[in-house]
């Protein structure tokens, strides 16, 4: 069982190898499609307007050697105005495929934690910089939302709550890394695997 706390060193990240299940902790970031294609469309591909430079310039501080997270939480916020996370269950990441190589190279991510995977491009970005893929359990929401400590803050709650980029900061976040630096993917595996036995069974 290996422990990592962000942000994540280069030297750590590439000792992982597919199938390490690790136990993240510190400060991570929630995003999704709609914070995904704003981080492309206002910082990465364009200018910040002045508006918008202090969460650019906040935002790679909080991601460079991070790790972001594809979640749509279950949000409770309390009498005092603080947040609390009631199910934190990660949400299919291959949407995000399109985004993701260019906000791993821009923000220096370490980690991208979702589940299902993600393609070639995603596992390109992984060995250039280097990163990993860490697979969360999917149907354990409300599990995974203890190992949230802390809601710190949230950035562009105006997208929605599950689309909002909450900061947080977790405890012994279980994870598996099924996409390393190295270029293995266990889903690439795993989908050559069905295609070969498919294959097999129509042609019986």
């Amino acid at each position: 069982m290996l422990r990592l706390t962000t942000p994540i060193s280069d030297e750590e990240i590439r000792s992982l190898k597919t199938g390490d299940t690790v136990y993240l902790n510190g400060v991570i970031v929630t995003g999704r499609d709609a914070a995904h294609k704003f981080m492309i469309e206002h910082f990465i591909r364009n200018e910040p307007q002045p508006e918008e430079v202090e969460l650019d310039a906040i935002l790679k501080e909080l991601l460079d050697g991070g790790v972001i997270y594809h979640c749509g939480p279950v949000v409770k916020q309390h009498e005092d105005g603080s947040y609390s996370f009631v199910a934190a269950g990660p949400t299919t990441s291959i949407r995000e495929e399109v985004y993701e190589p260019e906000v791993i190279a821009y923000y220096n991510l370490k980690g991208v934690i979702g589940k299902g995977g993600m393609g070639p491009n995603t596992l390109k970005a992984c060995q250039e910089q280097p990163a990993v893929y860490f697979h969360a359990i999917g149907g354990a929401a409300s599990l995974i939302a203890q190992a949230v400590k802390e809601v710190i803050t949230v950035y562009k709650l105006e997208f929605g709550v599950p689309e909002a980029m909450w900061v947080i900061r977790v405890e012994d976040f279980p994870v598996v890394v099924t996409m390393d630096s190295h270029g293995d993917s266990i889903h690439e595996q795993v989908a050559a695997q069905s295609q070969a036995k498919f294959a097999e069974l129509i042609a019986a």
